[in-house]
């Protein structure tokens, strides 16, 4: 056999033997106040010594399983993720009538949202697996704009990521410096975050100092990393897999660069 042939069977082999880790998952229960709340650990499997940490924040309709499945996913990057909750233990909208009054009390009430994201930012510092000074934030939807109010806050996050998120802030707020790198993942026909909200947020990003970027991804409406928005953009919310894979991929390198 050619020595090529033996170093292409040696490359399979080996690629073979790649497995992917185990990862450890847990429903967590903490509170805000009197407010009951129930969040989603995961981690690999026989982990130990200190790691970054990753918030993910929900879409609109609550806590549920798209954002348990997201969780599993950061974790097998090496990360320890907390999928937090910001409704409250088992509330999860019915349908859209509902995930608007749910959303809507913390998009007019931006200190609750801060304070109540901030409390599963505390309960992940707990977490014996977790380096306190290198944990990010990430969200979709209603979680992407909870996401950017929490480096807003001057939070103790390094970074934040938002995923189809709405980009306003509430009128008359000061801006102050942003010390978290941010990454806005956009969709370019998004109707719920109308192109209006691009040069008000790059504004207040340069009047905040923050090491930011945008992407927008054309074609792309409102949901597009959530298959179960559907495939008929004329709705405004579908899944675009072009838009959920490529910003997937710039997600993992954002946070690697974030947490050196």
């Amino acid at each position: 056999m050619s020595s090529w042939m033996l170093q292409l069977l040696f490359l399979m082999t080996s690629q073979a033997w790649v497995a992917t880790p185990e990862i450890q998952q847990e429903a967590v229960e903490y509170k805000h106040g009197d407010v009951v709340l129930e969040g989603w650990l995961a981690y690999e499997k026989g982990a130990t010594g200190k790691r970054p940490g990753v918030i993910i924040v929900h879409e609109w309709r609550g806590h549920g399983p798209y954002v348990r499945r997201r969780a599993e996913e950061i974790a097998k990057l090496g990360y320890v993720a907390f999928a937090i909750d910001m409704y409250g233990k088992g509330v999860f909208a019915k349908d859209h009538v509902e995930a608007g009054k749910l959303s809507g009390a913390f998009s007019k009430d931006r200190k609750l949202m801060r304070e109540r994201a901030a409390a599963g930012l505390e309960r992940l510092k707990k977490v014996d697996l977790v380096d306190p000074k290198k944990i990010a934030t990430m969200g979709y939807c209603f979680g992407g704009a909870t996401s950017l109010e929490l480096a807003r806050g001057g939070y103790d996050v390094v970074a934040a990521a938002s995923f189809h998120g709405n980009l306003a802030r509430p009128e008359g707020s000061e801006t102050k410096p942003i010390r978290a790198k941010i990454a806005v993942f956009h969709g370019a026909a998004d109707p719920h975050v109308g192109p209006e909200q691009l040069p008000v947020f790059a504004e207040e990003m340069k009047q905040a100092g923050a090491d930011w970027y945008l992407v927008s991804f054309g074609g792309a409406v409102h949901s597009f990393t959530v298959k179960e928005a559907g495939d008929d953009p004329s709705t405004g919310m579908a899944y675009n897999e072009n838009a959920d894979r490529r910003s997937w991929e710039m997600l993992k390198s954002f946070l690697a660069e974030s947490f050196k």
